[in-house]
């Protein structure tokens, strides 16, 4: 027996959804997501890692999301994307351009990794295949995204190598990922995000275990390339310096949550939530005499662990006997300045 499909009125969820992505004055940004939440389940315990994110990244910007390790921020793109696994319970909205790509698997999802939305990984030596040359694997990623192969393909990578400033590109086109150091290699990655010419570059943490010179010179490439091609970048980091570096605008995650959002000198200037403000401390001033560094007591809490109230409560020292039972919401602070603090400081 086959089923009979209605498809003249629509269910309830899409008209809310419809409701919430109506056209306004303002131009819609690139990538819209809303109310997204991600639980691991591995059929005895779930633990919830994201709980509800809302963030939206506009065309051609650069979007900062920082916080410590084990905050979400990674965990929010692969499930974008789709990487998390079979064990992943994923929910919430998900729009590019407009569409809905929350619900997208297998091909149809594939065709926007890497087209539409590439991803830099943090550690190139597990991202790059080690038996294969730097010139096949960026070959293939022309293949998938472009359509590119043979010569055509191989003077494209040249070009992308040149692009990421790879010096003697022709060479490299032909060695292995081990006879590279780290900063090539990860020019390498961001040579690979780029060959499907992408309207938003996921750089996470795209500096780490670099030094500081060759960190400096990855940060300046991806600024150039987002100025030059117009795409949007958003900047994975658990360091505000880096941010501060690169991005517009800035979105503090903590515990599967976005606790601050604000434009860049204006978060730096005056930041509106204890954890953002913990943060800033432990960074160095270079012109003010050498003192303590602060640090935020404790860590981040463990999936799960926190059941009610605002997750930071145990490690804040303005926290209120209302901070042990009521979730914060962002509280808008300042035009175009959000915090989710029950007393968001300006």
């Amino acid at each position: 027996m086959s089923a009979v499909l209605d498809f003249a009125a629509p269910s309830p969820r899409a008209q809310e959804r419809d409701r919430r992505w109506a056209p306004s004055a303002e131009p819609a940004p690139l990538v819209a997501i809303h109310g997204l939440q991600v639980a691991f389940d591995d059929g005895v315990t779930r633990l919830p890692v994201l709980h509800g994110i809302d963030l939206d990244v506009r065309h051609g910007e650069a979007l900062g999301i920082v916080g410590e390790s084990g905050c979400g921020k990674s965990v929010t793109w692969l499930a974008v994307l789709g990487l998390l696994g079979a064990r992943a319970r994923v929910s919430g909205e998900v729009r590019l351009d407009g569409d809905a790509i929350d619900s997208l698997r297998g091909d149809a999802l594939a065709r926007i990794r890497g087209k539409r939305i590439a991803m830099i990984f943090q550690d190139p030596a597990s991202a790059l295949n080690p038996v294969h040359r730097i010139g096949k694997q960026l070959c293939e990623a022309l293949a998938l995204h472009r359509g590119l192969r043979g010569e055509a393909a191989r003077a494209q990578a040249l070009r992308l190598l040149d692009r990421v400033k790879i010096p003697s590109a022709r060479q490299r086109l032909d060695a292995y990922p081990h006879q590279l150091s780290g900063g090539m290699n990860q020019r390498v990655m961001i040579a690979m995000a780029l060959a499907g010419e992408p309207d938003l570059l996921v750089a996470d943490e795209p500096t780490t275990a670099l030094d500081a010179t060759i960190q400096a010179q990855i940060l300046a490439l991806l600024d150039e390339i987002r100025r030059d091609s117009g795409m949007a970048l958003a900047l994975i980091s658990h360091d505000l310096g880096v941010i501060a570096e690169v991005c517009d605008r800035v979105m503090v995650m903590y515990a599967g949550r976005i606790v601050e959002s604000a434009q860049c000198r204006a978060l730096f200037d005056r930041p509106a939530h204890p954890y953002t403000r913990g943060l800033l401390a432990a960074l160095p001033d270079l012109t003010r005499p050498r003192a303590r560094l602060e640090a935020i007591a404790g860590g981040v809490p463990a999936p799960g662990s926190v059941l009610a109230g605002c997750s930071f409560r145990e490690r804040c020292t303005f926290a209120v006997d209302a901070c042990h039972h009521v979730v914060p919401v962002q509280t808008m602070v300042a035009p175009g300045h959000c915090a989710a603090c029950v007393r968001a400081l300006s």
